[in-house]
């Protein structure tokens, strides 16, 4: 089974994928991981997303496809994938077509956007062990201070309201349209974001007939 899951930054998308992977016995293939193996493997396109790299470039759209069409043919992904980070455009969507890469399932966790924001704007990580907390949904026991170690809780960078109101006009903007994308090639499933990590799963293994 060949998956997609699309959705604001904050929607759980990876924690999903981690989920139906193991139920399903299908790896789920990150964009990074991807890229790093191709440069290690020093394949065609390895090299050529390695010259990007060195030069701090963005890779561009046809090598990401390149190197998302070899992966996706390894023996682990025979029984099917789930992608995350790609496609995120509807010109990365088109080019994965033209390379042969399909879905059975786009899976749309459907959050909207003062969840995202609460969720995100109230996370907090220890940045000694990496511990996650929620300043309403999971606090730490003494405020400001991780449960595990100790030492200071921080807000990073990607979670202050200003970056999270950016990431979601991107999303908006640039990520949104793939619905309707795929929605006419009738793969696409929204599934609503509500209760705990439990209800959402459920939801979308009910998609997949599992």
């Amino acid at each position: 089974m060949k998956l997609i899951f699309l959705g604001p930054p904050g929607a759980g998308k990876g924690t999903q994928a981690a989920i139906v992977s193991k139920k399903l016995g299908i790896p789920t293939i990150s964009t990074g991981d991807m890229l790093r193996a191709a440069v290690k493997e020093g394949t065609e396109v390895g090299k050529k997303a390695k010259s990007f790299m060195d030069a701090g470039k963005l890779v561009p759209d046809d090598v990401i496809i390149g190197i998302v069409a070899e992966r996706v043919e390894k023996p682990d992904c025979a029984l099917g994938y789930i992608l995350d980070g790609v496609p995120r455009t509807i010109a990365q969507a088109q080019a994965l077509e033209s390379a042969g890469v399909r879905f059975d399932h786009v899976i749309s966790i459907e959050t909207a956007d003062n969840v995202v924001e609460e969720r995100l704007e109230g996370r907090r990580v220890c940045q000694n062990c990496g511990a996650t907390y929620h300043l309403t949904n999971n606090p730490p026991k003494s405020e400001g201070t991780c449960d595990n170690c100790g030492h200071a809780l921080i807000q990073r960078p990607d979670d202050s309201a200003a970056t999270v109101r950016h990431r979601l006009e991107v999303y908006h903007s640039e990520t949104e349209p793939l619905k309707a994308f795929y929605q006419e090639r009738n793969v696409l499933s929204l599934v609503e974001d509500a209760g705990d990590i439990e209800s959402v799963n459920r939801r979308i293994m009910a998609v997949l007939g599992k």
